[in-house]
């Protein structure tokens, strides 16, 4: 498929592709993603597109990442359903956390370094040990 049989193709074809997903999904934004993510992959793979067929090709396209986009959207919970209750707060751990700095502060140096250099910086075990001597 050349460039111009392509950009035929999204002036023949874009606003019934639009209308077709928009049908199917409802919703104008998703609908306009999937109609774009479409044409981008009939452009990566054109070399393999018969121009003859594009809107066939066009329009199976656009139905599988509809599906994908569906069964995405099935996956994820809207954040509407979680409560608060759903999520801890710092202010519930708040005085767990000030407990763990003072105790942490009142380490000699050396094991307040290989604590720190663990736990927040991530760094492993036989790195410390070398580090430590």
């Amino acid at each position: 498929m050349t460039e111009q049989a392509y950009n035929h193709c999204v002036e023949l074809h874009a606003d019934n592709l639009y209308r077709f997903i928009l049908k199917n999904i409802k919703d104008e934004d998703k609908a306009s993603d999937i109609v774009q993510d479409a044409y981008e992959k009939m452009w990566r793979y054109k070399e393999g597109v018969d121009p003859e067929k594009a809107k066939s090709y066009l329009f199976t396209t656009a139905y599988h990442v509809l599906v994908d986009t569906v069964k995405k959207d099935q996956k994820m919970v809207p954040f509407e359903r979680h409560t608060p209750t759903d999520y801890y707060t710092d202010s519930q751990y708040s005085d767990l956390n000030d407990i763990l700095h003072r105790a942490i502060d009142q380490l000699p140096a050396d094991q307040k370094m290989v604590l720190m250099l663990r736990d927040y910086e991530a760094i492993r075990m036989r790195k410390l040990r070398k580090l430590q001597g």
